[in-house]
């Protein structure tokens, strides 16, 4: 058994709002300690369904509970929330389907309802709903996509995990829907859609009538013909120009999802998950789950075998997630099932680099960058391989790309590897989320339950006290620019190494994202931080980058460009408080 879980006060203070069990007067009555024993006996008795593994449930246990005790290794929210608990629903990430018909749309309602309950997220494609002023059979005239995604924005709002934790959505429309202008705009205004993130599925065709300056189709979904020709560039700026005002929408390349589709025969893929990095056909559901990049470097190197072993225990537990998991829905099960897919990913990307000495924006850092991905989709497949060996391979199989031409894999799992956002996730480990560069140095964050958190990066702070520059001048400067760039005192070296995600160039962003794709089987949750002084022409680099370079999808954000951003600067009233917190730390 582990010793004493190390953890930060951040780390938690976020445990015990949102994940320690409480009582009925809403006193915690867990431990972390408590809290991984719990996950980890849970997860490990699906062992028992494989003859080859009963004995060894124990053991299992064991295992896993290190793997998350030692921060190695956390899955998704609602199994850390959910598992050995009476909702027992541990996925993050759902996609359901919407068709045009009313039946169809509460349907999706009630189905969202059941699933955010759980604290899960949910991905839509509306692009089947006729557009705005069409004919219905009652001799009326539809209100369109827009309209529906505003009744599941209203009654997302009304329900929420323990009063605190809202379900997140991701509205998506085709770009060839006669209503994507209407689409791209809806969120111009502030406090419309809040629980939406919304994107806008964008096809090969529509990019090369971008480049060539070409009109493009717009095609009614009740008839499939052409309603109106539009100009591909005037759509693209606009896309572009309402990102750069709020950050939303994001796009997503759903051809080139679609390419990467492994079950092709069973349905074409038409949305991600919440937060953009999970693609899953209708009613598909994944459980995520990340490796702390942080903690595998030793001694400026990163050391492989001990990053293997635990991808090894990480592929096993997610595997057996998906036996554990009591899903909301019947449809879930069954399309989870036949494929099994699940998302093994990343954080503290940007932390380890800091540890190798590494620039976050240099060829240096995108080589490790896919070296380590390399690694991790190696032997996440090598895993499941061996799973499938043990178990069968996932039930669909013959029907994948897995079973074509000469060289058949058989795998037990039809996709394995995802890169999350891992927000809260990665406040427990206190890294870096996914593969973001470090937001800053110094930032408070708020959480959904109204808290502040603050923080002051800890290995800069190493460094700085190591160089006996750690004082009350350079923390005051740190904590008020979140950034050392224009520190004198301070070497150009840490600078090149400390560097915070609004002083990187936008091409680095969508570079490394694109370095990591390489060896992502599904999608990743990045987004491009910008500096408030960013131009539109800015925002149509980052997204024609992003398809050149192979990415799946992609989300700016320009910083103070939305109300209720929830990590920014201390501001002038923090400085103060946050000053002497972290002179005593």
């Amino acid at each position: 058994m582990a010793e004493k879980i190390k953890l930060s006060k951040n780390a938690l203070m976020i445990l015990e709002q949102r994940y320690l069990k409480k009582n009925d007067k809403g006193k915690v009555i867990e431990k972390p300690e408590d809290l991984f024993r719990r996950v980890a006996n849970n997860i490990a008795q699906a062992d028992s369904k494989y003859k080859n593994s009963k004995k060894n449930i124990k053991q299992t246990e064991n295992e896993f509970y290190n793997l998350m005790a030692s921060l190695d290794f956390l899955p998704n929210s609602p199994t850390l929330f959910n598992a050995g608990r009476k909702l027992q629903q541990l996925a993050a990430c759902f996609v359901l389907p919407i068709e045009d018909d009313i039946h169809s749309i509460f349907k999706t309602l009630h189905d969202a309802a059941l699933v955010h309950k759980t604290g899960a997220g949910t991905g839509f494609n509306f692009s089947k709903l006729r557009p705005k002023g069409d004919m219905i059979e009652s001799a009326g005239f539809t209100s369109g996509p827009v309209s529906f995604m505003k009744i599941f924005d209203a009654a997302t709002e009304q329900i929420k995990l323990g009063g605190t934790l809202r379900g997140a959505n991701m509205g998506i429309l085709d770009v060839n829907h006669p209503d994507i202008e209407d689409f791209i705009t809806v969120k111009s205004k502030e406090n419309v859609l809040t629980n939406f993130n919304v994107s806008v599925a964008i096809i090969d065709n529509f990019m090369k009538a971008v480049k060539s300056n070409k009109n493009y189709p717009l095609i009614s979904p009740r008839t499939k013909k052409t309603v109106k020709k539009e100009s591909a560039r005037r759509i693209f700026r606009l896309i572009c120009e309402q990102a750069w005002l709020n950050g939303d929408p994001g796009v997503v390349f759903i051809d080139r999802i679609n390419e990467f589709n492994p079950t092709p025969k069973l349905s074409r893929i038409e949305s991600t998950d919440s937060c953009g990095e999970q693609p899953l056909l209708p009613y598909e559901s994944c459980n995520l789950g990340s490796i702390n990049l942080a903690n595998m470097v030793e001694d400026k190197k990163v050391n492989y075998e001990r990053m293997k072993k635990i991808i090894h225990s990480a592929i096993h537990f997610l595997d057996n997630v998906i036996d554990m998991c009591d899903y909301p829905l019947k449809e879930n099960g069954k399309i989870v099932e036949k494929n099994r897919k699940i998302g093994l990913g990343v954080m503290g990307f940007a932390d380890m680099l800091v540890r190798l000495g590494i620039a976050y924006d240099s060829e240096e850092g995108l080589e490790k960058a896919e070296e380590v991905m390399k690694f991790i989709s190696k032997e996440a497949s090598i895993a499941s391989m061996n799973l499938a060996a043990q178990r069968g391979a996932f039930p669909s199989w013959k029907d994948s790309v897995y079973n074509s031409g000469n060289k058949k894999i058989r795998l037990r799992n039809a996709t394995r590897t995802t890169i999350a956002p891992t927000g809260t996730i990665s406040i427990i480990a206190d890294v870096s989320s996914g593969i973001e560069p470090l937001f800053a140095l110094s930032y408070v964050r708020r959480t959904a339950e109204g808290k502040t958190l603050t923080y002051f990066d800890k290995n800069l702070k190493k460094a700085l006290m190591e160089r006996g520059l750690y004082n009350d001048e350079i923390i005051e400067r740190i904590i008020k620019e979140g950034s050392i760039g224009n520190i004198d005192k301070i070497p150009e070296r840490l600078k090149k190494i400390f560097v915070v995600g609004s002083d990187i160039e936008a091409e680095w962003h969508v570079k490394m994202q694109a370095a990591f794709q390489k060896y992502v089987d599904n999608g990743i949750s990045k987004t491009v931080t910008l500096p408030k002084d960013a131009s539109v022409e800015d925002v149509e680099k980052i997204f024609m980058m992003a398809y050149e370079l192979g990415c799946k999808g992609i989300s700016v954000y320009r910083y103070g460009s939305r109300e209720g951003q929830v990590i920014y600067l201390s501001s002038k009233r923090d400085e103060q408080i946050t000053l002497s917190g972290f002179l005593r730390k």
